[in-house]
């Protein structure tokens, strides 16, 4: 496909996007905006962009995919919970313990299960390996990302990069545009988060020598 056509499709895809769907792709950009900085608000965002979605998705009979964002939408209300409760915590920022990795081991073991096997055998999916993938790594990541774990930023960039040719194989180019805009800012969000966390801890230890 040359680039004039890809191009060609793409501008012709954001103008068929109907207004849920741009209200969908914006609260979830500004979701990872707020991630970013560390700000709980985001969840404010991504509730509504999920909401959003779902709806956008039954009207597309993509029930997998609404599935999928069930997830999300009890994780985001979760993540919500805990980042308000532990607002006043001085350490909100924390790295994975070994504990946090067997969970995350185990939620993309039994996503991927799920997906695969339900795609394979409940859907006309032609590409259920590449989607659990996909779903399996997201999962995980958006745990990390509740639990206000550093590492969430890995787990969904992975997903991310594998979404990004998933997404322009199925031709949606708009969505495979989002997709890099988030995989770059996930990287954006790390480092930020990294200095955070960084500061926490001497300002943790500079409290405790004084």
């Amino acid at each position: 496909m040359q680039l004039n056509q890809i191009l060609n499709d793409f501008f012709q895809q954001v103008k068929a996007t109907s207004l849920a769907e741009w209200l969908a792709v914006g609260f979830g950009i500004l979701q990872v905006w707020f991630a970013k900085s560390n700000k709980p608000i985001n969840y404010l965002f991504g509730i509504s962009g999920i909401v959003i979605s779902i709806y956008v998705l039954y009207f597309a009979k993509l029930y997998g995919e609404i599935a999928l964002n069930m997830y999300y939408l009890l994780m985001s209300i979760y993540g919500w919970i805990y980042w308000q409760q532990n607002s006043n915590h001085q350490h909100i920022i924390s790295t994975a313990s070994r504990k946090d990795w067997i969970i995350v081991l185990l939620i993309c073991i039994l996503g991927f299960t799920v997906f695969y096997f339900g795609l394979l055998h409940a859907t006309d999916s032609d590409v259920p390996l590449w989607d659990a993938l996909v779903s399996c790594t997201a999962w995980a990541g958006m745990w990390l990302l509740a639990k206000r774990k550093i590492e969430n930023w890995i787990l969904l960039n992975i997903s991310n990069l594998m979404a990004i040719p998933l997404l322009y194989h199925k031709d949606l180019l708009l969505f495979a545009a989002l997709t890099v805009f988030l995989f770059v800012m996930a990287f954006f969000g790390y480092f930020n988060w990294k200095r955070i966390l960084k500061h926490e801890l001497t300002y943790d230890t500079y409290s405790r020598s004084n």
